[in-house]
């Protein structure tokens, strides 16, 4: 892949970015966000369908016949049903929810795995990252001369190769896909998540004291211009960086406050919507659901993130 494409559409979007200063920068790093929508329960369906939005691969339950969703809907049940016991627990919707989420990030990593495995050997070493990544750079440093610091690649290169040690976890600087996938996607691996930090961190930090400040904390999501007033979001988040983000009241973030920020351990969104899921259909109050139950009630389930937003229904059994 050319490198000089890569900086072009990172300098694209920043432009873009520029260009909307109330755009808000989402830096959390959590499981799709819940419908913001108001919940209304069996009343409507719109929190559950909006819940994993966003997905371009995800198609809707309505591109079948409700006969058709129904009976792959059923096979999705007996694979949820991990002890074959004929009931689906909150625990099993859970798990089942999770492995949905987890994965797209193996699909994303399966699609450009043959960008970086040169050599075909099922193994992608550092090397060859660096060569598909960095190797127009490498070759041509002078047309990237009048690059902003921000897209210098300089710096990018060694923050690269300091996740990519992470990420190998046997150091034997060669990924295999679960190492690359963890380099690829750090937020989703407990041992990466102090880089994904140290990350957030440095992006921030534009004064280099190894904390982000309220300011900084702003400029990262909001661009002033002209001087003109704030809007309210960005009042708000002032608000939330005061009450929420500087737990020890320094004035300032440190690492252990990035964490807490951007990788919050106090919701459980895949929890949450398997709960919600249980609550709407189970008929008899027994805390389980059947497949009748859940067949009964199949508008619901494959409208949510339990069928991988009703993607699950158009795909053959055997893919799932």
């Amino acid at each position: 892949m050319e490198l000089l494409g890569l900086l072009c559409a990172a300098l694209l979007c920043a432009t873009v970015a520029q260009g909307k200063p109330t755009l808000k920068k989402e830096r959390v790093h959590h499981e799709p966000e819940l419908s913001r929508q108001a919940h209304e329960d069996n009343k409507s369906y719109q929190y559950d369908h909006e819940a994993f939005l966003g997905k371009e691969e995800a198609k809707t339950f309505d591109q079948l016949t409700p006969e058709e969703s129904k009976d792959r809907l059923g096979k999705i049940v007996d694979r949820i049903d991990s002890n074959t016991d004929g009931f689906i627990t909150t625990a099993e919707l859970k798990t089942w929810i999770k492995r949905v989420q987890k994965r797209y990030v193996y699909e994303n990593v399966a699609k450009v795995w043959t960008d970086y495995d040169l050599n075909k050997d099922n193994k992608i070493s550092w090397d060859e990252y660096k060569q598909a990544t960095y190797g127009y750079y490498l070759a041509n440093p002078e047309e990237f001369e009048d690059a902003t610091d921000q897209f210098s690649f300089k710096k990018m290169l060694p923050r690269d190769e300091r996740r990519f040690k992470t990420a190998d976890l046997d150091g034997d600087l060669a990924a295999d896909r679960e190492e690359f996938t963890g380099f690829l996607h750090p937020e989703e691996f407990e041992h990466m998540r102090d880089i994904v930090v140290l990350e957030t961190l440095e992006d921030i930090d534009k004064n280099g004291d190894g904390h982000v400040d309220e300011d900084e904390y702003i400029a990262d999501m909001f661009a002033h211009e002209d001087g003109g007033p704030e809007p309210d979001w960005v009042k708000t988040e002032r608000e939330q960086f005061s009450d929420f983000r500087d737990l020890n009241k320094d004035g300032k973030m440190d690492q252990d406050e990035i964490r807490h920020w951007i990788m919050p351990q106090d919701y459980d969104h895949a929890q949450a919507e398997a709960r919600h899921l249980v609550y709407e259909s189970d008929q008899d109050k027994d805390q389980m659901l059947t497949k009748d139950e859940i067949l009964e009630n199949w508008n619901m389930f494959v409208g949510s993130q339990a069928t991988n937003y009703g993607e699950d229904l158009t795909r053959n059994h055997d893919e799932l």
